[in-house]
């Protein structure tokens, strides 16, 4: 199954933490990038942080650093959000997705923008209050 299926989110109070999953068996390459990205009513979908398969290189929106951590469990090819320290305008759908990267050398750059990737999640609700 190429489409990535998410797992995780909830509701939480400001300050808590959430963990998010994202299982993607399979790709058309050997290396790829994995990312999340997530979406507020009203808003534009945007870029919280990525994963490059080949070696665990990771990337963060400056909104997320510090607070957000993103890895991967290779047995099960899945990939895992922590989310600490919570706030409101946290608040928002959480999608996954895989891409092909923009290979440099021995590793690569996973963007943490949505037209560099092909396949998506289902999306997962992240409702933090305040």
């Amino acid at each position: 199954q190429v489409q990535p299926v998410q797992s995780g989110g909830g509701s939480v109070q400001a300050g808590g933490s959430l963990r998010l999953s994202c299982a993607a068996s399979t790709y058309p390459r050997s290396y790829f990038c994995m990312a999340w990205f997530r979406q507020a009513p009203g808003k534009e979908r945007e870029g919280v942080a990525s994963f490059w398969t080949g070696n665990s290189r990771t990337d963060y929106a400056d909104s997320v650093k510090g607070r957000f951590t993103v890895s991967r469990d290779n047995t099960n090819n899945t990939m895992h959000l922590q989310m600490d320290s919570l706030k409101s305008e946290d608040t928002a759908t959480y999608y996954c997705a895989t891409g092909p990267g923009a290979l440099r050398g021995n590793s690569a750059i996973c963007s943490l923008f949505s037209e560099k990737y092909n396949y998506w999640g289902q999306g997962s609700q992240v409702t933090v209050s305040s």
